[in-house]
């Protein structure tokens, strides 16, 4: 066999370190970029961050009280007030105390008449029984579901031995306030030497069940709405006692809205039916659930839409661009050539990353506007002038790829007189229209609400009447795409939106 050599030209793609950078900050989102930019600041010395990424958030004093001054004004008061001890002078001493300058006036050059002013109100504000500065302070920690039922307890006059009971039976409720696992179980794991009878444990629940909030302690819907129902102040005897009948012997059909069933079953007409419903309406079905801890997730906008002379038009949100340079010391010693090979690769990456940084925000602003351009009836109309809208055409406006447009408009927002939308919502399917154009599934779901909300509770919208009268508008809709889009906006059937 006979060896050769050939030349061959060839093209094939290759990514860069620096494509690959860009690619995935482009995809990030706002909370995993600042992590990011975090941890590359953390492992590049010859990359610093200018502004402060804790400016705004919350300090405290040493009394507890929240500082509402800002960190950079912090930090340019520490070194003068170090400064102090060093040059005697009282100028530092003035910028490290100005907020006291400012408060008391000539008391701030350092006469003893000031200081007299100052002690004074804090003794008089002090004895007054409010805060003696009224600076804002920290919210408490919220009450828990069981501390509340605990300071009840501990409120009453009863034995140890029955409050330890009490504590179990609040040990075994959830989150919502019910009591899950059967008594009888709870019952057999205790242990025999106590000598605790079934008896015991029920009155530890009944007491549990008198306690606030009502309806506490329950061990099914039917029971917890009963325990309210029964302790629900000025409702008449013959309507409590209908209600009753109805959360315990009835509450599937009531759930179901079977009125013509519930009152063949009671035996009464639609306004004792109505009164009966209205006491109903009033319960909690989740007692627990208002001492649940969630706390709500924010979504911080990248962009914000606002009106123009000339239409509408985008801007980035400062807020969450960072903004970063090249340590200057570290540059000035690479020019006099005092650098080493590691930290000229340092200094490429950080030049890397400003540059994918500026291109990530520039790519998401043009991909905005080319949104905004062609949705302009939505910001000016609202979801129903949603216009279909797919990733291609954004593409081929731009000149960029469908995966580009797709990373941009995953997990960035945008901030609409509208309120707040997550770019991608802008794009969707589209419907056929009878004159041969596309409607927006946006604009169908919007029209779906409109219609369901202005409709007679006593005689509400089916499916196929809402794909008959969209129809009439000119969009060929199936009654089974009504039902998903209904669906979807977690709008209840035909039968649970009917009302007496």
């Amino acid at each position: 066999m006979k060896q050769t050599l050939q030349l061959k030209t060839s093209q094939h793609l290759a990514l860069t370190p620096q494509l690959q950078q860009s690619i995935r900050l482009l995809q990030l989102s706002t909370l995993e970029l600042h992590q990011e930019i975090e941890q590359v600041l953390s492992e590049n010395p010859l990359l610093e961050r200018l502004d402060d990424p804790l400016d705004r958030s919350v300090r405290l004093l040493a009394d507890g009280a929240i500082n509402s001054a800002p960190a950079s004004s912090q930090a340019s008061e520490a070194p003068a007030a170090q400064g102090n001890g060093e040059e005697g002078g009282s100028a530092p001493a003035e910028n490290a105390n100005g907020e006291a300058n400012d408060a008391g006036g000539e008391g701030g050059e350092g006469g003893g008449e000031g200081g007299e002013d100052w002690g004074e109100y804090g003794r008089s504000s002090g004895s007054g029984g409010e805060d003696e500065d009224g600076r804002p302070q920290l919210e408490a920690s919220p009450v828990t579901l069981r501390e509340h039922l605990m300071e009840q307890v501990r409120m009453t006059c009863c034995a140890a031995r029955d409050c330890a009971l009490v504590e179990l039976v609040v040990d075994a409720l959830d989150d919502n306030g019910y009591l899950e696992e059967p008594l009888e179980d709870i019952h057999a794991r205790l242990p025999e030497e106590l000598e605790i009878e079934f008896d015991e444990l029920r009155t530890a629940l009944a007491m549990v069940q008198s306690m606030d909030p009502p309806g506490v302690g329950a061990r099914s819907a039917a029971e917890c709405l009963a325990l309210q129902i029964r302790r629900m102040p000025g409702v008449p005897m013959v309507t409590r006692r209908m209600a009753l009948v109805i959360v315990e012997k009835y509450l599937t059909w009531f759930a179901q809205r079977e009125f013509n069933k519930l009152k063949k079953a009671l035996d009464c007409d639609d306004e004792d039916l109505r009164e009966a419903q209205a006491v109903i309406r009033q319960c909690n079905p989740h007692p627990g659930a208002a001492f649940a801890s969630d706390v709500s997730d924010f979504v911080v906008p990248d962009v914000i839409v606002r009106r123009a002379k000339d239409g509408w038009s985008v801007l980035l949100n400062p807020e969450v661009m960072p903004r970063l340079r090249v340590n200057s010391l570290y540059a000035s010693l690479m020019k006099q050539g005092k650098s080493e090979t590691q930290m000229n690769a340092q200094l490429q990456e950080a030049k890397w990353l400003i540059k994918n940084m500026r291109q990530r925000f520039d790519t998401i602003l043009r991909v905005a506007q080319a949104i905004v351009d062609r949705q302009r009836n939505f910001f000016s109309h609202g979801a129903v002038a949603m216009r279909p809208l797919v990733l291609r055409e954004i593409a081929d406006t731009l000149g960029l790829h469908e995966s580009t447009i797709s990373r941009v408009t995953t997990q960035k927002y945008m901030l609409t007189p509208h309120g707040m939308f997550e770019l991608k919502y802008f794009f969707g399917s589209h419907v056929a229209t009878e004159a041969g154009g596309e409607a927006s599934s946006t604009a169908i779901r919007a029209l779906i609400v409109q219609l369901t909300g202005a409709e007679d509770p006593k005689n509400p919208l089916s499916d196929s009447k809402i794909a008959e009268m969209l129809g009439e508008q000119g969009m060929v809709i199936a009654r089974r795409t009504v039902a998903k889009y209904r669906e979807a906006l977690k709008i209840p059937p035909v039968s649970l939106r009917k009302s007496l």
